[in-house]
């Protein structure tokens, strides 16, 4: 089985629990505040790790404190960490999230070194992209270095996955070339201009980014599981009922488990219902990295 080559963004997540998110001007009391590991690409490998996967991670970090502590956080899990960028003089990434007690989340991100991760540094790494089963990104890194990989993943003919999130116009020209994308419902009006909040919007959205290019649309629904449409048709992935304590990380449990049951060669299908699975069990905890299940657990 060769591994799952993750290229993104490593950031450190500052969390505050609160009663309820604040609105524009107002200041909330009270919560909790924690410190957690993340960034998209760092909790997409952290999951495909823990389903079970060798990883590889590509991504760009300050030579700081909060940088060395996610390096450790990543060896610690079992990670490829020999392709890190660490950059002197640029600051690693930090978001800022507050959580309220329903579950709910809004965040803001400084990228700092992430915003560095040039496609200068991956086209001179063409062996990474001929030695793995599959290429997953995200949008929290220049969307020139996401057209290199992109194109390097097909000229190694590796199946690339593209969750693009945060949210962000994309060209056809990359599109055209993904084995699958995986908005949520938000991103994916953004991507096609309709509504995706219900299951027939999602459809119409999916089917809409098929006609551009895509061969697989995978649409995240929350609670109400997952969307996919491809050469086979429309196939609505529902999710167990569950108490909800903390959304953050949900999608990138779902894109890294996702990327890894595919590597492991399982039908679409099959790797669909697994990154629900996931996606639901983290949910249920506090913190991207410390709810991302392990698979058997």
């Amino acid at each position: 089985m060769k591994p799952v080559l993750v290229i993104g963004s490593s950031n450190t997540d500052m969390v505050v629990t609160v009663d309820e998110l604040p609105r524009p001007g107002q200041t909330v009391l009270g919560g909790e505040f924690r410190r957690f590991p993340g960034g998209k690409g760092a909790n997409q490998a952290v999951a495909a790790r823990r389903a079970g996967c060798d990883v590889c991670f590509v991504a760009a970090l300050g030579n700081d404190d909060l940088g060395r502590q996610a390096i450790a956080t990543l060896t610690a899990e079992g990670i490829d960490v020999g392709e890190l960028q660490v950059l002197p003089d640029m600051a690693s990434g930090v978001a800022l999230i507050l959580v309220s007690d329903s579950g709910e989340n809004c965040i803001a991100v400084a990228p700092g070194a992430n915003s560095a991760l040039s496609a200068d540094y991956l086209e001179a790494k063409p062996q990474l992209f001929a030695a793995a089963g599959i290429v997953l990104l995200q949008l929290e890194t220049p969307l020139t270095t996401i057209a290199a990989a992109v194109e390097l993943a097909s000229d190694a003919g590796v199946r690339c996955i593209l969750n693009p999130a945060p949210a962000a116009e994309i060209p056809d020209s990359i599109l055209s070339t993904l084995y699958c994308i995986t908005p949520n419902q938000s991103e994916a009006e953004l991507l096609t201009g309709i509504a995706a909040g219900n299951l027939a919007g999602a459809t119409a959205a999916a089917k809409a980014l098929r006609k551009r290019g895509v061969a697989n649309v995978v649409i995240t629904m929350g609670g109400s599981g997952a969307l996919l449409v491809d050469a086979d048709g429309v196939h609505h992935q529902q999710a167990e009922k569950v108490a909800v304590v903390d959304t953050t990380g949900a999608g990138d449990t779902f894109n890294g488990v996702f990327a890894a049951m595919l590597a492991k060669d399982l039908p679409i299908r099959d790797a669909l219902a697994t990154a629900v699975a996931a996606a639901t069990l983290s949910v249920q905890s506090v913190g991207a990295i410390p709810s991302i299940p392990r698979l058997g657990n």
